[in-house]
């Protein structure tokens, strides 16, 4: 069986992280290979990718089958296109030093195109922040208004009750009770 470019998983579960070996194609996913060339993390974004295009494209030229995935990080690093400028070279379409800036050019490119990418998320990410920001200043705004508002009626309330039992003191300030009086001609009634 040929070699293998493929991905080991490590990581735990739900946090998957990768290293991209050339393998045996019967070795088992995460078991025996031959050589580590790089490391693939998908949680991150964008995912990080680290890789040593020469090993790759040295074991690309050896005849090592890329899996899917693999494929598609070879091709996202650039080393599918400096194989494809190094077939030119060698069939004399195009010389060393033409593909070599060609495939520097690409890579600047494509560096450029991921940065934007990454600014662009950042500046969603602070206008979401911001956005959520103002949403909540208008929740606590709307809150202090009512709380305001009910303090205000309770205020109201108290203010209330103080001049009605003020009006209810005045009123039995002016009319004294007249003390209960006994006639001197009645006799006292016997005590039981």
């Amino acid at each position: 069986m040929p070699a293998r470019m493929r991905l080991q998983r490590f990581g735990k579960k739900g946090r998957a992280f990768f290293h991209i070996v050339i393998a045996d194609g019967r070795a088992p996913r995460d078991g025996k290979f031959i050589e580590n060339i790089g490391t693939y993390n998908p949680i991150t974004r964008p995912a990080e990718i680290v890789l040593d295009l020469d090993k790759a494209l040295e074991w690309l030229n050896n005849g090592a089958q890329p899996s899917e995935t693999v494929r598609a990080i070879l091709s996202y690093k650039g080393v599918l296109y400096k194989k494809h400028l190094l077939k030119g070279v060698e069939k004399g379409a195009l010389t060393q030093l033409q593909a070599e800036a060609k495939f520097n050019e690409w890579v600047v490119q494509k560096e450029a195109k991921i940065s934007a990418v990454v600014k662009s998320r950042e500046l969603q990410g602070k206008e979401a922040r911001k956005k959520k920001l103002e949403e909540e200043m208008k929740v606590m705004e709307a809150i202090s208004e009512k709380v305001a508002r009910k303090r205000s009626q309770e205020l109201q309330a108290e203010v209330k009750e103080a001049e009605e039992s003020a009006a209810e003191a005045a009123e039995t300030a002016v009319e004294p009770q007249e003390p209960e009086t006994r006639m001197p001609d009645e006799p006292h009634a016997p005590q039981a």
